[in-house]
Order: C-alpha cells, then sequence, then structure tokens
C-alpha cells in the first residue's frame, strides 16, 4: 500500500508538472500570438480591406484598422503620447503626413527595400513617411465643347477665353492649398498670386467636391475645372461615355501636380518590426496593384500597372518636386488665396 501511494503520489505530480508546464507554455504562446500584430490609425477609407487580409495571410500578423479623419487622427496621436498604441498612422495628403512628421508623431524606417520601391520626390527625406499612391490635380474638360488642343498649363486657365467656363474647388481645401504650395515653391509668391488672379479675373464657379465640379462640366455648367483623376477614373467606371476627360497640365515644364496618400511608422510603436513590415508590404507591386484598383489611383511604385481606365488617358509627367518640401509652404498658400480673392 505505501509504494502504491508513493507511486500514485508521483504520478500526481508529475501531471501537476505537465499541466503547470503546459500552461506556461500556452501563455507564453499566447503572449506571443498576442505581440504578432499591428495597430493602424488611418484617414483612408477605400481600397484597403482585402490587402490587410492578405498581409495577415501572408504574415501571420494580426490588422487592428482604427478610422479617423486627419485631424483626428493627429490630435488622437498627440494626446496618446507614449501610451498610443497605434504602430502605423496612414493619410491622405502629403501636408497630413508632413505636420505629423513635424510634431514628432513619425519615426524614421531604415528599408533599403522602401527607398528602392518608392521614387525620392515621393516620400519623406528623412524617411519617415512613404508615399503608397499618388493621385493627380490637373485640368478636366468637357469632350464636347473643349479640344484638347485649347488647354495647356494651370497659369493658361487664367486667359480671358474661360471667364464664366471655369469650376473650381474653394481654396480652403487641402488639395488645392498643395497645388499653390507646389506652385510656390517653383516659382514664388509673386508669380502664383499673379496666377490666381487671373483665375478670379474669370469668375470661377466655386464648387464643395471633385465630384460635383466633374458632374458639372458634364452637364455644361461650365467648361474646364481642376479636379484629382482618381474622382473622374470613379464615374467612368460606372458611365463610360461621360463626357469628361483629364488634360495632363505643363507637360512641357514642370509636369503635373501630384499628391499622395501615404504612410509612417509612429513614434511610440509597440510592434515597430512589424509596422515597417506592412508598409514594406503595400510598397510592392502585388499590392499597390489591390490598393488603386478600386480607387483608380496611380500607384508610388513606378513598376505596378495602372487600372484599365487610366492606361486609355496615357502616360504623363509628374511634377517631381518633393511633396514633403511643398507642404512646408501650406500656410503660405493660405495666405496668398486670401490675397488674390479666390475663396
Amino acid at each position: 500500500m505505501w509504494m502504491q501511494r508513493m507511486f500514485q503520489q508521483r504520478v500526481i505530480l508529475m501531471v501537476v508538472i505537465i499541466a503547470t508546464l503546459c500552461v506556461g507554455m500556452a501563455l507564453g504562446a499566447g503572449a506571443a500570438a498576442a505581440a504578432e500584430e499591428v495597430v493602424i490609425y488611418t484617414a483612408r477609407h477605400y481600397g484597403q480591406e482585402s490587402i490587410f487580409e492578405t498581409f495577415t495571410k501572408q504574415t501571420g500578423i494580426a490588422i487592428q484598422s482604427f478610422d479617423g479623419s486627419p485631424a483626428e487622427l493627429f490630435a488622437r496621436l498627440q494626446a496618446e503620447g507614449d501610451k498610443t498604441p497605434a504602430d502605423v498612422l496612414i493619410s491622405v495628403n502629403a501636408g497630413d503626413l508632413w505636420n505629423a512628421a513635424q510634431a514628432g508623431l513619425l519615426a524614421k524606417i531604415d528599408s533599403p527595400e522602401l527607398q528602392a520601391n518608392i521614387p525620392a520626390h515621393l516620400r519623406d527625406a528623412d524617411n519617415r513617411w512613404f508615399a503608397l499612391t499618388v493621385r493627380a490635380r490637373t485640368i478636366m474638360y468637357n469632350t464636347h465643347k473643349v479640344k484638347p488642343e485649347e488647354l495647356s498649363t494651370y497659369e493658361a486657365l487664367g486667359d480671358p477665353k474661360w471667364k464664366n467656363r471655369l469650376c473650381l474647388r474653394s481654396s480652403n481645401h487641402t488639395y488645392n492649398q498643395s497645388l499653390l504650395a507646389t506652385m510656390i515653391k517653383r516659382y514664388g509668391e509673386a508669380k502664383v498670386e499673379t496666377i490666381v488672379r487671373g483665375w478670379v479675373a474669370n469668375n470661377p464657379t466655386i464648387i464643395s467636391s471633385d465630384t460635383r465640379i466633374l458632374e458639372s462640366i458634364a452637364a455644361g455648367e461650365c467648361d474646364v475645372g481642376l479636379t484629382n483623376s482618381y474622382y473622374l477614373g470613379r464615374l467612368l467606371a460606372k458611365d463610360p461615355n461621360f463626357p469628361v476627360a483629364p488634360f495632363w497640365t505643363n507637360q512641357d515644364t514642370t509636369g503635373t501636380h501630384v499628391n499622395i496618400s501615404g504612410a509612417g511608422v509612429t513614434a511610440h510603436a509597440k510592434h515597430r518590426a512589424n509596422a515597417i513590415k506592412l508598409i514594406e508590404f503595400l510598397a510592392r507591386p502585388e499590392a499597390q496593384q489591390k490598393l488603386v484598383h478600386d480607387n483608380f489611383e496611380y500607384p508610388a511604385n513606378p513598376k505596378t500597372p495602372v487600372h484599365s481606365i487610366l492606361a486609355k488617358w496615357g502616360s504623363f509627367k509628374q511634377d517631381d518636386i518633393d511633396v514633403a518640401a511643398a507642404s512646408e509652404l501650406q500656410a503660405a498658400a493660405v495666405k496668398l488665396a486670401d490675397r488674390a480673392g479666390y475663396k
């Protein structure tokens, strides 16, 4: 009996030890699994969910994504400080990313892959953020009322022949602020103010959205306007006969203005390595193609094919001015628009 009890006690002890080890291993595995994630704050609300799922399938890294406007996400990161759960910030304008970097909310990314895949003018000089997609802001025209040979540059929209025929978005929108900031970087404030005064002299119709500008051009309410290219791609996907086409501006001079959506790693990322893996993944051609397809943007990685609708528009020369540098001049752009009477 004594020997039997000793044997039973040893068996029980071994079972307890094994169970304890198993629990410890399970907890350790659970902790490791929990660590295999990346948390994203994103102001981009389209064309990314399926790509995130693909990333998780390929890497085993889970993604938590939280949406908000650029201003909301900026304020949230500032308020949270080093307690933020965010590892990656995705925003839809170079100016927003530049502001986040200047505020110390983004950290430098050491990634030869990203530097190879994203052209220098589409990323931060200190590698704190990288473009993922490109959106061109160019002249749009009614194909029944305007011939392409009548068009040339942003500056030429101040020609009196466009009086009462021009639609513009308000100068307080970030898209136009970025355009004017880039022009200031190129030409200086005095020349750009003269250009904008020419637009204003043509009595432009100010409209609240790029989509409405395109619809107004199609309806004959105005003949030309300035919008981002992907808005036209969306409309043409619904109606291939939509009577508006893009004209690539300034092809003999500086090239067409481009802005970006892009991403950076937050300064207090808890999963920094995973965050870099995600941004590298998003900059590869296979992910780039999925990222731009549904929203009709251009890929930041030049090795990536464009959507068939965009391919019909032909290739164009991009303004290769540093989009980050232009962001520094957005405040100057706002003041210039006010002086020129551009509302």
